[in-house]
């Protein structure tokens, strides 16, 4: 399989003075790190990232990571981590992990809900507990999402990890089998909102009364 191919060049400087002049030059700087691997400090063009990812369809792409000093060969890597603005979402930092083909890696796959349930059209309230699992897979094995169709769910109904269907030699790396998403009923949220209240309430009460004073 060939991997798309990324350009980095090994910076120096560290700091958020550096970061804005690499961004106002149209970079962004990153680090490559991996359990083999002695990390290193990255600026790469953020306009060749953001097309890459858009192709990609996700933030955990795979690429030949080819760092331009003549000397590093290229390396096998996973988009680990994207660090973002909190309102702008312009790309700020890239973590890339470096990694083996043939040897699993552990990594998060986000959970997307379709369809619209029962029990939500009769009231009630979609709660998603966990909003990715963590897998162990080979690294083309990586699956884009796990796709959940809530639509038969009823009011009080759960979907846990262990009836989530693998494909291939992906596994969830999970000791017990915790719920991933549930459909709560109009009396649990009126109770939570009834227990913020009071809480709320409490604390008032608390701040409006006397200090206590030193004869």
């Amino acid at each position: 399989m060939e991997l798309t191919k990324l350009k980095a060049n090994i910076r120096t400087q560290t700091g958020n003075g550096p970061g804005r002049v690499l961004r106002r030059e149209g970079k962004m700087p990153g680090v490559l790190y991996g359990p083999d691997t002695k990390s290193l400090l990255l600026s790469i063009d953020k306009k060749e990232l953001e097309q890459i990812l858009r192709e990609s369809k996700g933030t955990q792409a795979i690429l030949e990571l080819v760092i331009q000093d003549k000397e590093t060969p290229n390396k096998t890597v996973l988009l680990k981590e994207l660090q973002t603005h909190p309102v702008s979402q312009d790309y700020l930092h890239a973590d890339f992990y470096e990694i083996s083909m043939d040897r699993k890696i552990k990594t998060n796959v986000p959970v997307v809900t379709i369809g619209r349930s029962v029990g939500v059209e009769m009231g009630g309230m979609l709660q998603i507990i966990r909003r990715e699992l963590e897998v162990m897979c080979l690294p083309l094995h990586i699956p884009e999402s796990f796709e959940i169709d809530i639509t038969d769910l009823d009011i009080g109904d759960s979907i846990h990890v262990g009836e989530i269907p693998l494909e291939g030699d992906v596994e969830i790396s999970a000791d017990v089998n915790f719920t991933i998403l549930t459909i709560l009923s109009p009396a649990k949220e009126i109770e939570e909102a009834e227990e913020v209240e009071e809480g709320e309430e409490s604390a008032e009460a608390e701040e409006a009364l006397p200090a206590d004073t030193e004869e």
